[in-house]
């Protein structure tokens, strides 16, 4: 059996490490099997820094990817258009019989699109402008597809059948393009594996067959709990001063902190938004300071709409040096009357040093998605900068508040929280780090 991983951002490496762990780990124990399956990732390139994603890489111990595609930047037509053609090349060559998407980015649906529609018999004569990265693993085209001969899925057979991994989850807010690409992804998909029961009932309103849905938990539990312990390791606490050694103890406790993340068009392209997001972070920052690893997009806001003097800016100096310097600097001082130096930009982390972050921080404020649920499982308190969310059981059962832009409301919850009074939650059924191995079994035995 061949598959396909694709990843295309930084929330999918996250998704798709343990799958293709599991997968490892079933072709490792079961050699006499009459099944293996030949795994491939194909890296679209839909997140352009090849740094930072090689960071995650090497933190979340993925192989490198066997095929890049290089598509960058460019609005949600070009880069979904982009991934289609290059992807569809892609199959022609490699005749996978099954692809797995994850999440909710523009490759998710492109990829995904261009499985279902793909015909292996009508193989186009195009060459794949493709940039292998390790071009040597990449095996010659499939003659015979063995799911596909079988599988009353797909009684077609001349394409890959499709697995979407995180299905179901809706936040019945169509003005987000992830919305967009979750429900077209569903409503194309061969398997939809999800991490809830409320993602299973959205499904079933949507008219999805009953048979192609399993709920299996979430598969980025999975990574959190797999790198819990190398997450403890981290050093960016001290990297970022934000340690202090306890004499009594000899031992170093973290300074309170909340760490704040923030990239949505609807918080940071409107300026209004961003400004009564800032208004209630001014008045936070008075007992807390925040640690914000800032997103390009966003960085490119603040500098854009000029308001680059609310935030002090670290390169990974340690934060209380970085102030003692910044209270010598006349520029800055006129800004400490307005706590701007409790506002602390730093550059973007990888995974294991973010995560460190976030289990040691008093509370996290954030507009992302994944974080919602990596809060709920570690029992951090969660204010989500959004009206609505995909994940309603990090509400109802985790950790998190809404808050949106409201700059009232995010103070409220925040001195909630410094006041002890901080919303508790409890893990979400099948959340217990083996939803891979469920989604591995599954494929198998259908």
């Amino acid at each position: 059996m061949k598959v396909i991983n694709v990843v295309g951002a930084r929330p999918n490496f996250m998704k798709i490490a343990p799958i293709i762990r599991a997968i490892e780990t079933y072709n490792n124990s079961y050699h006499l099997s009459p099944i293996t399956i030949h795994q491939l990732i194909v890296h679209t390139g839909q997140h352009y820094d090849y740094e930072m994603s090689k960071v995650f890489f090497e933190d979340l111990e993925l192989p490198e990817p066997d095929i890049y595609l290089g598509v960058g930047s460019g609005t949600h037509a070009e880069q979904t258009g982009k991934v289609m053609i290059e992807f569809e090349r892609v199959l022609f060559k490699e005749k996978p019989d099954l692809v797995i998407v994850v999440g909710d980015v523009n490759s998710t649906f492109a990829c995904a699109l261009a499985a279902s529609k793909i015909d292996y018999s009508k193989e186009s004569g195009a060459n794949s402008k493709v940039d292998t990265i390790k071009g040597e693993q990449i095996s010659v085209s499939n003659p015979a597809n063995s799911i596909n001969a079988m599988n009353a899925m797909n009684a077609r057979g001349y394409r890959p059948l499709i697995a979407h991994v995180e299905a179901g989850l809706r936040s019945f807010d169509r003005t987000m393009p992830e919305e967009i690409n979750r429900l077209l992804t569903d409503q194309i998909s061969d398997f939809l594996f999800t991490p809830s029961p409320d993602a299973n009932e959205n499904l079933k309103k949507e008219g999805i067959p009953e048979e192609k849905i399993f709920l299996v938990g979430n598969v980025m539990v999975d990574s959190l709990l797999y790198n819990l312990e190398k997450a403890k390791k981290s050093t960016i606490l001290r990297k970022l001063g934000l340690q202090k050694e306890l004499p009594t103890a000899n031992c170093l406790l973290p300074t309170a902190y909340c760490l704040l993340t923030l990239h949505r068009p609807s918080n940071v392209d409107d300026k209004d938004a961003f400004l009564r997001i800032i208004n209630a972070l001014r008045e936070i920052s008075k007992r807390i300071p925040f640690i914000f690893p800032i997103h390009p997009r966003t960085r490119k806001q603040i500098e854009t709409f000029g308001l680059s003097s609310y935030f002090v800016y670290h390169d990974f100096k340690p934060i209380n040096q970085t102030n003692q310097i910044n209270q010598r600097n006349k520029k800055n001082q006129r800004n400490q009357t307005n706590q701007t130096n409790r506002i602390n930009l730093i550059n973007p982390l990888g995974y294991l040093d973010f995560l460190n972050l976030m289990m040691h921080s008093k509370f996290v404020m954030t507009d992302s998605g994944g974080i919602q649920e990596e809060t709920t499982v570690l029992g951090i308190p969660c204010l989500t900068l959004r009206d609505t969310t995909e994940r309603p059981i990090t509400i109802s059962q985790g950790t998190n508040v809404l808050v949106w832009n409201d700059t009232q409301k995010i103070i409220d919850e925040a001195f909630k929280v410094l006041d002890g009074k901080g919303k508790k939650g409890s893990l979400p059924e099948l959340w217990d780090g083996n939803a891979a191995e469920r989604i591995v079994e599954v494929l198998l035995k259908e």
